[in-house]
This record gives C-alpha cells, sequence and structure tokens, in this order.
C-alpha cells in the first residue's frame, strides 16, 4: 500500500473511531459528585484527562510543533499557546461567561485547519507576507480556552474555592499537554531523520486539515441535533444513534407480517 494511501485511510480509521469522543460534551451526575467529593486533586485530574482525550486541542498542538527544530521555538510557542488559552480558560469561568458548546468546538476544529494549512504554506501563495504564526497561536489559545472554559462551567465549582478549583483544572491541562508534547516532540524528532520525512509531512498536514475539516462538521452536526432536536426524530443528548425505531412499529391492518416483541418482523399466522 502506497504511504499516501496507508496515512489517509489511517486518519480516516482514527477519526471514526473518536467520534463518540468527540460528541460526549455532557457531564454525568456521577462526575459531578466526584468533583465534589475529589476536591482539587479531582480538577487537576479531569483537567489532565480533559486535554490527553481532546483530539482537536492535540492536533492543533502537533501542528504547532511540527515543524519547530530546537527546544526554544517549542518552548516559545507552546508558551503562548498556553498563555493565550490560560487567560480565557481562567476569565471566561470567574466571570460566568460561555457560549454554546459545540459551536466553540466547531471554530477550534477550524483552528486545526489554520495550522495545517500554515505548515503547508498556503498563505504564502496568497499573501506577501504571511500572518505572524507566534501571534496566531497566541489568538488561537484564547478560542481553545474559551472552550476548556465553557466544558468546566458544566461541573458544580460552587462559590467557595471556585478560583482553586480552576487553577487545578488549568494546572491539570498544562500537565497533560506537557505529556503529549513531551511523546509527539520525540517521535518527531526521530521521524525527521527519515528520508521520507518530507514528502510524509505535506501528508500529514493535508491530513490536518482534513480532520479539522470532519471535526468541524462532526460538531455542527451535534449543534443542529442541540438546538432542533425535533427535526431529528429523537432527544438531542443521545447523539449514538441507535435506529431503535423498529421498536415503536405499529402492525399494518391486514398485513401478514407483525412487529415481534423483540423489534423484528414475523409473519402472521393466517387461520
Amino acid at each position: 500500500m502506497k504511504p499516501k494511501i496507508f496515512f489517509s485511510l489511517t486518519g480516516i480509521v482514527l477519526l471514526f473511531l473518536m467520534t463518540e469522543s468527540v460528541f460526549s460534551h455532557g457531564v454525568s451526575e456521577a462526575d459531578k459528585q466526584a468533583m465534589l467529593d475529589g476536591g482539587y486533586l479531582q480538577y487537576m485530574w479531569l483537567g489532565a484527562t480533559h486535554m490527553l482525550t481532546g483530539y482537536d486541542h492535540l492536533l492543533f498542538v502537533f501542528g504547532i510543533v511540527f515543524f519547530l527544530t530546537t527546544f526554544m521555538d517549542v518552548v516559545k510557542y507552546i508558551t503562548a499557546f498556553t498563555v493565550g488559552h490560560s487567560i480565557t480558560l481562567i476569565s471566561a469561568t470567574l466571570m460566568g461567561t460561555t457560549a454554546n458548546v459545540w459551536l466553540i468546538d466547531a471554530v477550534i476544529a477550524l483552528s486545526v485547519c489554520y495550522i495545517g494549512y500554515e505548515n503547508l504554506g498556503g498563505f504564502k501563495k496568497f499573501f506577501e507576507k504571511a500572518p505572524n504564526l507566534l501571534m496566531m497561536v497566541f489568538l488561537l489559545g484564547f478560542i481553545h480556552g474559551f472552550g476548556l472554559s465553557t466544558q468546566l462551567q458544566q461541573l458544580p465549582l460552587g462559590d467557595e474555592g471556585i478560583v482553586m478549583r480552576i487553577l487545578s483544572f488549568n494546572l491539570g491541562i498544562e500537565l497533560g499537554q506537557v505529556g503529549a508534547l513531551c511523546v509527539m516532540v520525540a517521535l518527531l524528532f526521530k521521524w525527521r531523520r527519515a528520508k521520507s520525512f518530507l514528502q510524509i509531512s505535506s501528508v500529514s498536514n493535508k491530513g490536518l486539515i482534513m480532520a479539522g475539516s470532519l471535526l468541524f462538521l462532526m460538531q455542527m452536526h451535534g449543534y443542529s441535533h442541540s438546538t432542533n432536536p425535533d427535526e431529528f426524530g429523537f432527544p438531542a443528548d443521545n447523539h449514538s444513534h441507535a435506529h431503535e425505531a423498529m421498536e415503536t412499529l405499529q402492525p399494518v391492518p391486514d398485513s401478514e407480517f407483525e412487529v415481534s416483541p423483540l423489534g423484528g418482523l414475523k409473519r402472521n399466522s393466517l387461520e
């Protein structure tokens, strides 16, 4: 199998595998209770796991460091992103500012497209001077932080100790990001030594654009379900699309078929 086909198919499969996690915006009552019982460490753990399972955030970070070859460059760009998303995560949560979670995540998905297009030199084809990447990473960090804040505000923060809970969550985010970043940088460092790096790097960044586009469509699909649930015939919070309508079918008069208790069809006995 050719490398391009292999990586394209792999990316598509991974996207389908993570679709369920992408749509799991709600927080269960058990998770809310765990937050209250576990204290600050529980919020820190939640922040770390949220980053490590946040495919849109990880894809964006991967795009940032893709062509960075020195330690100081990695520190500079990741610091800009960290400061950006920390500002909005903390300030938006303290002020109670929120938005539709599907729309915010849709914009975050577009940021993944942006970084992939930037890595391909796309902006240089249309502009004499491409947008400053460091500044764009900082500004796009605001959007990522707003998305994290919207997620955090679904949890029971309370009034007492709210600042420490927010900071604990934010610290967990940073720890999770550092962990993921170490793996990415190590793999990229080894990968750059391969002769196929330049060829596969083009495919990989095109894959980032494709992944961001699919994530955007998925989030907009979820937004449609959340705002117009009646159009789809099932509750907006049941996004698994089980298609269990057959269980509620009624037999058609004079038909030789009827609905079985298990939801299937069976032949009527004719007298």
